[in-house]
Formats: structure tokens, sequence, C-alpha cells
């Protein structure tokens, strides 16, 4: 039996009033900008699955294309091209001709939230609506990788995983009942980046173990 495509906000999706009212300040603001929720995008049928939090207002908000026009997306696609999971060269650009190879990327909040901070019950509507049928239509998924706690909240919530029995940290691994594994990476921010809280050999260190267990 296929499974159902998953459904995907339309490009004024009314459902969080907050997360809308901000979009139409923003297409004031910057006319030019992609300006709505942004679509997942990569193989339709995964190994990997990478889930990020929400599109920043400058970078997927602007390009209308996942970790892309930020600066999270230069160690983002720089590893997945690494790993043979991307090819092709990456410029921020949606017309940059990159191409994912096996995996498949999205955000727990399609929608660009001001301050880069849904609430909870934004969250919960994006996650309800439209991350658990994204999920769902994955069934060759192999490993499914969250970009911070709130990511990682979000999946967890869609498989229905108490959260004490999967913790978020760094590095952390779990084996979910479909057989796929779950994988959790601070976020690859500017902010940790710089920080220090995320290092290029620790992105990668996680995507070692994701390479092992996708193939």
């Amino acid at each position: 039996m296929t499974t159902a495509a998953p459904v995907l906000p339309g490009h004024d999706c009314p459902l969080c009033p907050r997360l809308a009212e901000y979009r139409m300040a923003n297409r004031a603001t910057f006319p030019d900008f992609f300006n709505g929720p942004v679509p997942p995008w990569g193989d339709p049928n995964p190994r990997l699955l990478i889930v990020g939090l929400a599109p920043g207002v400058k970078g997927a908000n602007r390009t209308g294309r996942p970790f892309t026009g930020d600066y999270a997306g230069v160690l983002l696609y720089s590893t997945l091209i690494k790993y043979g999971y991307a090819k092709g060269e990456f410029k921020a650009d949606p017309n940059d001709g990159l191409q994912l190879v096996h995996s498949h990327i999205t955000n727990a909040v399609k929608c660009v939230p001001p301050e880069n901070k849904p609430t909870p019950a934004e969250t919960k509507t994006c996650m309800k609506t439209f991350l658990s049928g994204e999920i769902a239509a994955m069934e060759s998924l192999k490993a499914i990788l969250v970009l911070g706690q709130i990511a990682h909240i979000a999946v967890l919530d869609v498989l229905k995983i108490r959260r004490a029995s999967a913790p978020f940290g760094h590095g952390a691994e779990h084996k979910l009942a479909s057989g796929a594994t779950l994988f959790s990476s601070y976020h690859c921010s500017r902010y940790n980046t710089n920080t220090g809280r995320l290092t290029e050999a620790m992105f990668h260190s996680v995507f070692d173990r994701i390479k092992q267990v996708t193939g």
C-alpha cells in the first residue's frame, strides 16, 4: 500500500495567527523575499531526514529553501556534501543546482517566527498538521537527525515517544520502533559555532555514526 503524500502548508497558511501577522509584516518590509511557509526539500524516499527548528527571517524565509541564505546552512550543506548526502556546490541560493542524495530536510515550524522563537502552541500546531504526515510518508528512513532541542521534542511528540525516555543531548542516539535511529545534535547556528558550543568536528562525529546506520 502506498502512503499518501503529506499535507504541506499553503503560502498563506492561517493556522498560527502570530506567525501569519509576522509574515504579512515581512512581506511589507521585504517584498522580494519568499515570505511564506518554507517547504521541505530533498529525496522523497530518503534514508536520512534532517529536522531543524524554523526558517530564519533573512535565510530560508528569504530564499524559500531550508537552511539557505544564512550561516546555519554553511556547516550543514558542506557536511552533507562531504558525507555523500548532497552533490553539487552550495552557494546559499535555491538555484545553485545543489541536489540532496538519499536525504531530506524540513523544519519543525514552517514559518519564520519573531526572534526565531516559536511558541509551544505554534510548534504543536505545525507538528500535528504537517510534520507528522511528512515523517509517516518516509517509509525508507534509517535515520532522523534533529538539530536542537525544540526539533527533538517535536519529533518525539510525532512518534509518541516519552520525552524522559529519549532525552536530548549532542550525539545522543535512540533506536526507534520503526528500526530507524534518532540522532541529536546542537543546532548549526552561527551562535553555536561562534561560541564553540558546536564545532565542525563535533558535527562530523554525529554524521560518522549516521553514515554507519544509513549505509
